[in-house]
């Protein structure tokens, strides 16, 4: 008998072993200390709105009606709720279950008194009896292995993952919109542009008609110009086709009609704004992405010690206060008599390996979240690295193709003037047309270019997110 104390004394060993809160997940990976190329000009972190970094009140207008009526995030908030209230279903074991119960019953010995029930000899209120008791009971399992904390701390976690779910959603639909609003912008700039240029090609062609009518040009630079001018005016509604794609799929990113949508704003009204990255070690508390993996990996160390729990015995433990009468109102008079006691012990004997099954398909998860939450980490690094450099990339052709521009506009003034004078052939002056046009052109896609690597820089390091604010971009649910 004195060998039972000696053995309660490990109890608390094991209790100790088996509960606490979730641990920290660890990824195992070396984080580098700097980037590749950060940002040589100084700028600031992306904050909550970092939108607004650009310049346009219709954009920022459109990213709040986004935000609002966006359908991807109105499903992202709804699973949010799910993962709250599976949270208090999975939490309600830790605590006691109380239940109550009332029952009134009622035989009665049916036929005449004539019939059978006359022949037992019973008399009115015989042929009668009624029974009326309540029960009150309050039942709880022991947590000894701390399954249902367990349990109640990976729903929580859980939970935190449906947040930073949330939050990633909105960071995707905001950086659409701009992305998106960005290039309907650019493509308009581009019709712009192509009508300037259609006017100064229809203006040369008709130089060229007076020319050859006069007898001076060749009836092959006359063609030369149609077909350059033909070129150019069958650019306009090609650009014309993409900017009503863009629009529609804005539209469609802000859930409402494209009818609906009227877009005023001007690409040169943009500016690009200034981005500080910070430190790679930084991205993993401000990406909602790279949190969310991290809350699902913690969630399965809690599963997986609510699977090695389910090994164990359990103890269930259940109190009742009880009364039993004939009369409704003796339960009102004594409404608790009698007091139940129970108390069961359950351990699993044979179950053909399915909660060993449990359990190794629990520890499977975890690494597959482990592995999730490292790639994460990879990809989100990547991205920031890849914005980074689109941002320096099209910094320096942007410095060097205006440059380009401008020679291409003297060009163009030149050959002209020398072609009207005679001192130069039509071929002369279309090669210099051609690349005007082309310069603005690539002028208007290397600044949408620049734009979106911002957009894209932003989004890669969390929008302004950080862990622990609450909610995606810093705000509250």
């Amino acid at each position: 008998m004195r060998r039972k104390p000696l053995a309660l004394l490990g109890l608390p060993l094991l209790l100790s072993a088996c509960s606490g809160p979730l641990p920290h997940p660890d990824s195992g990976l070396a984080i580098p200390a700097q980037w590749q190329h950060p940002p040589a000009a100084p700028a600031r972190m992306p904050d909550a709105d970092w939108w607004q970094s650009f310049g346009s009140e219709e954009l920022d207008r459109l990213i709040h009606q986004a935000r609002a009526s966006s359908h991807d995030l109105a499903a992202a908030l709804a699973r949010l709720r799910q993962a709250r209230a599976t949270a208090t279903v999975e939490g309600a074991p830790v605590l006691p279950e109380l239940n109550g119960e009332a029952n009134a019953n009622r035989d009665q010995l049916i036929g005449s008194t004539d019939g059978y029930s006359n022949e037992l000899g019973a008399t009115e209120e015989e042929r009668r009896i009624e029974h009326f008791d309540a029960l009150l009971t309050a039942s709880y399992e022991l947590d000894l292995w701390s399954a249902n904390r367990s349990r109640r701390a990976a729903a929580h976690k859980r939970v935190e993952a449906s947040e930073r779910d949330r939050a990633a959603v909105e960071l995707t639909v905001t950086a659409d919109v701009a992305d998106t609003y960005l290039q309907v912008l650019a493509l308009r700039e581009q019709t712009r542009i192509a009508r300037l240029n259609l006017d100064n090609a229809e203006q040369v062609l008709k130089l060229v008609e007076v020319r050859h009518a006069a007898g001076a040009s060749h009836a092959l630079e006359l063609a030369q110009q149609r077909s350059l001018t033909a070129n150019q005016r069958w650019q306009i509604p090609r650009l014309q086709q993409e900017e009503r794609e863009a629009t529609i799929a804005l539209a469609t990113l802000l859930g409402v009609a494209v009818q609906e949508l009227q877009i005023r704003g001007e690409f040169d009204a943009l500016r690009a704004p200034g981005i500080q990255a910070g430190l790679p070690g930084e991205l993993l508390v401000r990406r909602p992405d790279i949190a969310q993996a991290e809350a699902e990996l913690a969630a399965a160390e809690g599963d997986v010690r609510v699977a090695r729990a389910a090994l164990l015995p359990t103890l269930d433990l259940q109190v009742g206060l009880g009364s039993g009468a004939e009369r409704a109102s003796v339960l009102a008079d004594n409404p608790f008599p009698f007091l139940i006691l129970e108390a069961g012990l359950s351990a699993p004997i044979f179950n053909a390996g399915r909660l060993r099954a449990e359990r190794e398909q629990a520890l499977a998860r975890q690494e597959e979240l482990l592995h999730d939450y490292r790639r994460a980490i990879v990809n989100g690094l990547a991205d920031v690295e890849k914005a980074l450099n689109a941002l320096a990339g099209t910094e320096r052709q942007l410095h060097g193709q205006r440059e380009e521009l401008e020679q291409a506009r003297q060009g163009f003034a030149l050959a002209e003037i020398r072609y009207r004078a005679g001192a130069d052939t039509l071929l002369d002056s279309l090669e210099a047309q051609r690349t005007l046009f082309e310069a603005q052109d690539q002028e208007v896609q290397l600044r949408l270019a620049r734009l979106q690597a911002s957009v894209g820089l932003f989004k890669a390091l969390g929008g302004g997110w950080q862990s622990g604010t609450g909610g995606g971009n810093g705000r509250g649910d």
